[in-house]
């Protein structure tokens, strides 16, 4: 082979070599697996580290936040399993006890899960729910 086309079959195989490595460190950095807490919690040791987003419902009095600070501690809760949760930020409006949230962000080895900045989504409550139809009530009378 000329010697230019082994300098073009060289460089080609090496732009090809770093491209594909820069793509396969993208995809696996970017990637984030949506969970439910039960889930999560079924196997804890599987998930430690990696990028998570979990859904689940803030439970009841669990919600607590450092006075003058940013700072919250709650837990989120689905089909009996929880999960206590960590978050610096401002929370959604929408975040009380009882709503339903996916949080995103990594679950540690002592369990617990730390929220990333802007991890905290709240679902919005429903504003259009059925209501009785009009002639439900009335009594027929013959």
């Amino acid at each position: 082979m000329p010697a230019k086309t082994v300098k073009l079959l060289i460089t080609t195989l090496v732009l090809i070599t770093a491209l594909g490595g820069l793509l396969w460190g993208t995809l696996a950095e970017g990637t984030e697996y949506y969970m439910h807490v039960d889930e999560v919690m079924a196997e804890p040791e599987s998930w430690y580290g990696k990028k998570l987003q979990i859904h689940g419902f803030v439970v009841e009095g669990s919600r607590f936040r450092k006075p003058e600070s940013l700072d919250y501690v709650f837990q989120v809760e689905n089909n009996g399993k929880v999960i206590s949760a960590a978050y610096t930020g401002i929370v959604p409006d929408t975040f009380q006890d009882g709503s339903e949230v996916v949080i995103s962000g990594e679950l540690d080895p002592h369990g617990g899960f730390t929220v990333a900045p802007n991890g905290v989504r709240a679902k919005c409550p429903s504003k259009y729910e059925a209501k009785p139809s009009l002639g439900s009530d009335l009594a027929v009378s013959n």
